[in-house]
């Protein structure tokens, strides 16, 4: 079901969210959190309603998508639409466009339609503030979910790191975490020799490269030489079909060298010297997968925050240019 509600208020907004409360309480009751999604209007809204409605069928939510238009425009004005049933999966949607200084006071607007006793979540899927944690949305929230893969500045994992808080995330970091599994379980196998080096390949723009060299470098305690493939952000295969961004990755033990590196759009090689090469299921992970992983833990994410510490340690080289 949609409800549109042109040029209203965030007061009629309340009205209508209560009105489907009493006429139709099996679908607004049982949610789990406040989900306030902060885009432009330059942004596929569309894609991310889709990526919400998905998560959402594991965490039901109210969410309220703020669309910032022209903040020099004339006259303040919202036009919202309301999604639920079918159209919002668990969750019920709130779509607002804003316009002139109303997108100025993002925090005013959503401090009414929020849910009582339940945690907050911010979510800024491209351009996100230099520090979430200061920002007034970051500010009434509990987590800080930023992408640092869309954010346009290039450092943006770097501001991340210079910005963390307890409570701040980046779907950049949930995209590596099977890999993550991958690397752990094979770590665990024998012989279990101290890795004494590490090189981490992938593009120059992918900060989820970047993490995941600052993640071996916090855990093995050593200084990661992450190298750059000259891809793009989202490598492509041999079909055209897009891969995880780390290419491969060396671990450097005193008698041998264990390499994992991707195969193509869906399948990982782990070479473990002695052993048969090992082929292992790995696909892109989609945007609602990445979001559903956020949304499960409310704490802080601590292994992110020393993934980040972790790339102080991290020495960058760019082989594709040399």
């Amino acid at each position: 079901m949609k409800i549109e509600l042109p040029d209203t208020s965030t007061r009629d907004i309340s009205k209508t969210l209560v009105s489907i409360k009493e006429t139709a309480g099996q679908v607004a009751t049982g949610r789990v959190l406040t989900l306030i999604v902060v885009v432009s209007s330059d942004d596929d809204i569309d894609c991310l309603i889709h990526a919400t409605s998905e998560a959402s069928r594991e965490h039901p939510s109210r969410v309220l998508m703020l669309v910032t238009g022209d903040e020099n425009a004339e006259t303040s004005r919202i036009d919202a639409k309301v999604l639920i049933g079918g159209d919002a999966g668990a969750s019920e949607i709130v779509v607002m466009k804003l316009e002139g200084e109303v997108s100025e006071h993002l925090e005013s607007v959503v401090t009414p339609l929020l849910l009582p006793d339940t945690p907050i979540v911010a979510w800024w899927p491209s351009a996100a503030p230099v520090d979430p944690s200061a920002d007034p949305i970051g500010r009434i929230a509990q987590r800080r979910i930023t992408d640092a893969l869309y954010d346009p500045p290039e450092d943006s994992i770097y501001r991340r790191r210079n910005h963390y808080t307890p409570g701040d995330s980046d779907m950049a970091w949930a995209r590596i975490t099977p890999w993550r599994g991958i690397v752990a379980s094979t770590m665990d196998q024998p012989p279990h020799e101290e890795v004494l080096d590490a090189r981490v390949f992938g593009p120059a723009g992918s900060p989820s490269v970047d993490l995941a060299a600052g993640w071996l470098a916090d855990r093995l305690g050593v200084n990661i030489v992450r190298e750059s493939t000259g891809q793009d952000p989202i490598p492509l295969d041999a079909e055209g079909k897009g891969c995880i961004p780390l290419t491969k990755v060396e671990l450097i033990r005193k008698n041998s060298i264990i390499t994992i590196e991707v195969t193509d759009a869906t399948t990982m090689t782990v070479n473990v010297p002695g052993k048969a090469p090992a082929l292992v299921a790995l696909t892109r992970r989609s945007q609602a997968d990445c979001l559903a992983e956020e949304l499960r833990h409310l704490d802080p994410d601590l292994a992110y925050g020393r993934a980040l510490r972790g790339l102080n340690r991290v020495r960058y080289v760019d082989t594709f240019n040399l």
